[in-house]
């Protein structure tokens, strides 16, 4: 017998009720209560209403696998089976994304008068309807004393009974079903929901932001963690690009109402249709002849050595954080220098001082770890979210740089790590726990340190800066998609204006750009040449803003001389991936740099997003690394773009990007 297709529920409510008095067959006073579902099978989004004694169906029993965290389909009783395939359901059942079920089997209750149960069963099973989420048409809200919903589907000759909420939940509904369709007033009637949906692959995608074959603008910004939006690029851009321009039912979308339905998308978002929101209104202004810069050789051992004294202190430091910025740093002595860039040491420390700082720190890491590895099989039942954390875990740990030699084969000892420090993450910061993304955040440091607790405090540091990238309001990537699109648009008006007029000048396409800091698009080894850049805080503020805008700059003229539309343009960007040339970019980033600081009628919100004094600009038209190192020495610890998690800075227009 072949098993049904595995299926995760996304919500699910009982006590919704049908009135089907209108049937002349039902009696007058008749109600049929029962579960509304929305399920994701097999990537598919799903309604489904089962009245209330046909909630639990033998055929569709699932129980759970040897694995607490892992079902298998129950499709007849274990006896019927072989002893090897129950076997291998129980070691295939542990790769499901299913993060907890009952672990016992549904038993439909015996009446005493069989004949009457059955009957009453088979009137109110022609009660039951299931429909994917993309053939429904709109969702009607009204209130008659308590909700009740009207779906519509697109065929409609297949009219749909109306659910009353009785005992609430409506909201609760329609809030899980915005996460996977795009639902907006009609206005023709208030109350009436127009829903604009992906096809059924945009579902598979919405769960994959970060998979190597799609790629992303909004996550799921909810536990997962983001809505996701562009993942899948053919079809999730199609999906948005649709969403904005509005169905063929629909006219053409204002730019407010598109304003409005990005809000949608990011929650929180806001867009001000002024010419620049919070800004001034940047008009063409020179900024001169963009300066010439040379990258340098990496900094090697010895020079690293020039630098401490007898007791290990750093000195120079500003000097040797522009050495780093320059050329990086050579392999060997990534793990020492990580630690300083990072701030999980302090420039000022003596060896001795960082030994007994080791010492505290690993206590203090297996405590934390403890913590998780102690919960028992039967307090996880009952901890959602830590079971919810775990299962997020797992599947992205076995799909995290398993090319990378560190990381690949089966039950390598790299993934183990890779799994626990998250695991013990969620323990230190319990608020945000683990979100889609961090694992490739984590991976670099991780094959750096070649340590478990040295990689975590790292990976801690790295995440202060980085921490509001992945927060449920996502503020750190809107306040920089606002900030690049600044950027840009005093670069190159002419660029930006064109992007605009392909509906890109949200610059959705640089999303996971900025979401992991580039981790996808570069190869390993260029990846962490380009974070120790970035952590030095030179040569300004938000420098991964300048890494943008110079691999926008190198592929401008592509894009418009081939007359690049919206899928077009998002499609390129994402072909880039593992082409790019990291010293040829850090080179062209540094340049913009110098351009912009040297620029006299610089406005005043845009030298705030880099950090610049507009009274004061760099005298030195080669290199303004130099001039700007004992600035980002006084930051704090030496984080990158001079922001910590908790930092706040106060300005005309916007706050400052905060990451």
């Amino acid at each position: 017998m072949a098993a049904e297709p595995a299926f995760k529920v996304i919500f699910e409510h009982e006590g919704v009720f049908l009135h089907p008095s209108s049937d002349e067959e039902i009696e007058p006073d008749f109600l049929v209560s029962g579960t509304l579902r929305i399920l994701d099978k097999d990537a598919e989004i799903v309604v489904e209403y089962r009245p209330l004694e046909d909630a639990v169906d033998p055929s569709n029993m699932l129980c759970a696998g040897k694995d607490s965290s892992s079902v298998v389909e129950w499709a007849q009783c274990p006896g019927d089976r072989p002893q090897s395939q129950q076997l291998l359901e129980a070691q295939l059942s542990y790769e499901t994304e299913w993060d907890m079920v009952n672990a016992v089997s549904f038993r439909k209750r015996r009446s005493s008068n069989m004949e009457g149960s059955l009957n009453s069963s088979h009137e109110r099973s022609r009660w039951a309807f299931a429909f994917s989420v993309s053939d429904l048409r709109s969702v009607t809200v009204r209130e008659e004393g308590w909700t009740f919903i009207i779906l519509q589907l697109k065929d409609s000759s297949t009219p749909l009974p109306h659910l009353h909420f009785h005992q609430g939940g409506s909201r609760a509904f329609l809030d899980s079903l915005r996460r996977f369709a795009l639902l907006t007033e009609s206005p023709s009637d208030h109350t009436c929901l127009l829903v604009s949906t992906p096809n059924k692959a945009l579902s598979q995608s919405f769960e994959n932001l970060l998979d190597d074959n799609n790629f992303g603008l909004v996550h799921k910004f909810k536990r997962d963690p983001y809505v996701t939006t562009l993942g899948g690029l053919s079809k999730v851009t199609n999906y948005l690009f649709d969403a904005l321009r509005g169905t063929e039912e629909q006219q053409q979308r204002p730019p407010e109402e598109v304003a409005d339905l990005l809000g949608e998308v990011i929650p929180g978002l806001e867009i001000n249709q002024q010419e620049e929101p919070g800004f001034e209104v940047i008009t063409r202004i020179d900024l001169g002849v963009r300066p010439e810069v040379s990258r340098k050789s990496p900094l090697t051992a010895d020079d690293w050595a020039r630098h401490q004294d007898a007791d290990g202190r750093m000195k120079d430091v500003p000097d040797l954080k522009h050495a780093v910025f320059k050329g990086g740093l050579c392999h060997a002595l990534r793990k020492e220098a990580w630690k300083f860039l990072l701030g999980y040491y302090p420039w000022e420390s003596t060896h001795e001082e960082r030994k007994t700082l080791q010492r505290e720190k690993t206590d203090e890491y297996f405590r934390m770890k403890l913590q998780w590895k102690s919960v028992s099989e039967e307090q996880e039942r009952r901890n959602s979210r830590l079971r919810d954390y775990r299962s997020l875990i797992e599947k992205d740990v076995n799909r995290t740089d398993r090319t990378n030699r560190f990381y690949e084969g089966i039950d390598n000892p790299g993934l183990v790590l890779l799994h626990d420090i998250l695991m013990t993450y969620c323990m230190y910061d319990f608020d945000l726990g683990y979100v889609q993304g961090m694992s490739d955040l984590l991976s670099p440091i991780l094959y750096v340190m070649e340590n478990e607790v040295d990689a975590f405090w790292c990976f801690v540091a790295f995440m202060d800066q980085m921490h509001e990238n992945f927060e449920e309001q996502m503020q750190g990537m809107k306040t920089q998609l606002i900030q690049l699109s600044s950027l840009l648009r005093l670069l190159d008006l002419a660029f930006w204006n064109y992007l605009e007029s392909q509906d890109s000048g949200y610059l959705y396409f640089c999303f996971r750009w900025l979401l992991i800091r580039f981790k996808r698009e570069l190869s390993f080894v260029d990846v962490l040449r380009l974070w120790e850049v970035m952590w030095t805080g030179l040569p300004c503020e938000n420098f991964h803003l300048l890494v943008c805008c110079a691999i926008l700059d190198s592929e401008k003229q592509k894009i418009m001389e081939e007359n690049y539309g919206f899928n077009e343009i998002l499609k390129h960007i994402n072909e880039l991936s593992m082409k790019l040339d990291i010293e040829e970019i850090l080179q062209k980033a540094e340049g913009i740099c110098l351009q912009i600081r040297s620029c006299k009628d610089l406005p005043r919100p845009v030298a705030t997003i880099l950090g610049f004094d507009v009274e004061s600009h760099c005298t030195d038209s080669t290199d303004c690394g130099s001039a700007l190192a004992s600035g980002a020495a006084r930051r704090e610890g030496g984080i990158s773009n001079g922001h910590m998690r908790e930092s706040s800075c106060k300005q005309s227009g916007r706050g400052a990007f905060v990451s």
